[in-house]
């Protein structure tokens, strides 16, 4: 393995936990991992990666060889990088489409922690409702719809029947209908709440809260150990992958909605602590490793 620059630091206080159960290092968490370290470290140079940083950086992480490069071949040949060869070395750079994805999920990511406390704080009432109709046997637009609907923070009600309280979400889902091909049947609205149920009983129905908090506590516990880590670059990597599920768990929902002492305002301010402590050295390191000479 290669030595840590971070090596030098002062160690922890405790014992770093290992990378959690929900990120074991198979090969398709070792594809969902690259596009973590992508985003991280890849996209804000634009110089790409050496296939031997890559490997480096998941045997910290405890991802065999062969998934490492299992995953990054995957990624290829979704479209998402393009290999460079150099000699015997590869180097691979990300596509366009991959940009425009990370830059994205960056966004999403990093502006997260702000919408949860800011939609605590203040709310106007308003509601986004998407009513679809999609054929049972459409199963590509129907996984389109659910899994960017969810990772735009909306709650389902029932089939075909979405939800959220972001006003600025509409032309999210304006999108999301229109690339899954369903456009044609369905009604989007923003409106005020007037119903006979307790909204309450709504929002339960659309979210499950103690799942979602549970994760939060489960991030907190994970991430709020004192000192500085001894591979700061493994933990980094291990933050933002972490971190990076609750945009599309948490719909950052108004303050009245969320129980007493909500975990997720204090799990966002253990993010960007942790983060913006860890950023240089763990990219310092990544430089380190992703140099060829």
């Amino acid at each position: 393995m290669v030595e840590s620059a971070a090596a030098t630091q002062t160690q922890p206080t405790q014992t770093q936990p290992a990378l959690s159960r929900r990120h074991e290092a198979g090969a398709g968490s070792a594809r969902g991992l690259l596009l973590t370290l992508l985003g991280e470290f890849v996209l804000p140079d634009e110089d790409g990666a050496w296939t031997s940083a890559v490997l480096a950086a998941f045997e910290r992480l405890g991802v065999a060889e062969k998934a490492t490069r299992q995953a990054l071949m995957r990624t290829s040949n979704a479209g998402w990088l393009r290999a460079d060869k150099v000699g015997r070395r590869t180097r691979w750079l990300l596509t366009p489409s991959a940009t425009r994805l990370l830059t994205e999920g960056a966004r999403r990511i990093y502006s997260f922690g702000n919408l949860i406390e800011g939609t605590a704080q203040s709310w106007d009432g308003q509601w986004v409702l998407v009513q679809v109709r999609i054929p049972e046997t459409d199963r590509r637009a129907r996984h389109v719809v659910r899994t960017r609907l969810a990772w735009a923070g909306f709650g389902s009600l029932g089939p075909g029947l979405w939800i959220s309280p972001h006003v600025a979400r509409e032309q999210e889902a304006t999108r999301v209908l229109r690339d899954a091909g369903v456009a044609d049947d369905a009604h989007l609205f923003v409106a005020k709440r007037t119903g006979l149920s307790d909204t309450r009983e709504m929002v339960a129905a659309a979210w499950d809260l103690p799942e979602i908090e549970a994760e939060y506590e489960q991030f907190v516990a994970e991430f709020r150990g004192p000192g500085v880590p001894s591979d700061v670059l493994l933990r980094q990597l291990e933050l933002v992958h972490a971190w990076r599920r609750f945009p599309a768990l948490d719909p950052a929902l108004p303050r009245e909605f969320l129980p007493p002492r909500w975990t997720g305002i204090r799990a966002a301010e253990l993010f960007f602590d942790r983060h913006e402590r860890w950023a240089d050295d763990a990219r310092r390191e990544w430089k380190r490793l992703n140099n060829p000479a």
